[in-house]
C-alpha cells in the first residue's frame, strides 16, 4: 500500500507541476511558424477549386461527399512543405488540420451569421469556449475576445484576442481568415488568484491559433469547412508522457467540436 502510495503522489505531482512548467516562445519559432503560413495561404491562394475535397481524387471525392450527406464529419491531417521539403519549426509543434461539414438546408447566410455572433459563441460553443466578446467591427472585419478551456488529462484555460476577416465571394460562398493577435494562459483560473501568465513564457499550449472557413452553398445544403493551424511547444523532457497527448490531441479534437457543433446548429 505503502508503495501505490508513493507511485500515486508522484503522479499527483508531475500532473500539478506540468501546467506550471514554464516553455518560451522564441523568436526563431515565431518565424518558422510565420514562413509555414505564408506557405500554405500560398497554396490556398493558387488552388483552383474553393472546397478541400473538390481537389481529391475523383474516387476519393465521391466517398467523402457521400460521407458528409449522411451527416458525418470528414477530417485529415495536412502537412505543407516548401519546395518538398518539411518546413521545420525549432521549439515548437504546428498542427494543421482541416475538417468539413454538410448541413441540408441551410445557406450561406446562416453560417455567417452563426460564425459572426461573437457575443455568443461562449455560450454556443461551450466548454471549449468559455467566453467570448466582440470587442469591434469594421464592416466585415471583427476583433473579437475567446477564452478558451483545453482538458486533456491537465485543464489549461487562456485568453485570446483575434482578427477575423470575412470576405463574401459570390451568392452562394464566403470565406474568412482568422488570426490570432494575442494568446496568454490563465494561472487559476476562476478563482481570486486567477491571473495570465507573460505571453509566450508560460506552459506553451497554444501560442498562435490561425483558421481559415468556407461556405458553399450546393447540393441543397452548405458546406462549412474549416483549416485550422496552431503552434505550440514542443515536447519537454520528462513530460512527453502527459504532454504529448495534450498538444497532439487537442488541436483535432477543438476541430471536431467546432464544426460539429456549427453543423448542429445551423441544422436546427
Amino acid at each position: 500500500m505503502r508503495g501505490t502510495a508513493a507511485v500515486a503522489a508522484v503522479i499527483l505531482l508531475l500532473v500539478g507541476a506540468a501546467p506550471g512548467s514554464s516553455a518560451e516562445l522564441k523568436p526563431q519559432t515565431v518565424t518558422a511558424f510565420d514562413r509555414y503560413v505564408q506557405v500554405t495561404e500560398q497554396r490556398m491562394k493558387d488552388a483552383p477549386q474553393f472546397l478541400w475535397v473538390d481537389g481529391l481524387p475523383a474516387s476519393q471525392q465521391r466517398a467523402v461527399l457521400e460521407a458528409l450527406r449522411r451527416g458525418e464529419l470528414v477530417i485529415d491531417r495536412l502537412t505543407t512543405r516548401q519546395s518538398g521539403n518539411e518546413i521545420d519549426i525549432p521549439d515548437g509543434m504546428v498542427h494543421h488540420w482541416i475538417g468539413v461539414v454538410f448541413v441540408p438546408g441551410a445557406t450561406v447566410d446562416k453560417a455567417l451569421s452563426l460564425l459572426q455572433d461573437y457575443d455568443h459563441h461562449g455560450q454556443i460553443y461551450a466548454p471549449a469556449v468559455a467566453a467570448s466578446k466582440l470587442l469591434s467591427r469594421d464592416g466585415n472585419n471583427f476583433r473579437v475576445y475567446l477564452r478558451f478551456m483545453m482538458k486533456k488529462v491537465i485543464t489549461v484555460v487562456v485568453n485570446s484576442e483575434h482578427d477575423a476577416r470575412f470576405t463574401r465571394e459570390g451568392p452562394n460562398r464566403a470565406s474568412s481568415r482568422i488570426y490570432s493577435t494575442r494568446v496568454a494562459e490563465v494561472e487559476a483560473p476562476g478563482t481570486p488568484q486567477e491571473r495570465e501568465k507573460p505571453v509566450g513564457n508560460d506552459g506553451g499550449y497554444l501560442w498562435r491559433l490561425y483558421s481559415y472557413w468556407r461556405v458553399l452553398e450546393r447540393d441543397g445544403g452548405t458546406y462549412v469547412q474549416c483549416e485550422s493551424i496552431s503552434l505550440t511547444r514542443d515536447i519537454p523532457l520528462g513530460f512527453g508522457w502527459l504532454v504529448r497527448p495534450f498538444v497532439t490531441s487537442i488541436p483535432r479534437e477543438s476541430l471536431e467540436f467546432t464544426l460539429t457543433t456549427t453543423r448542429n446548429v445551423l441544422g436546427k
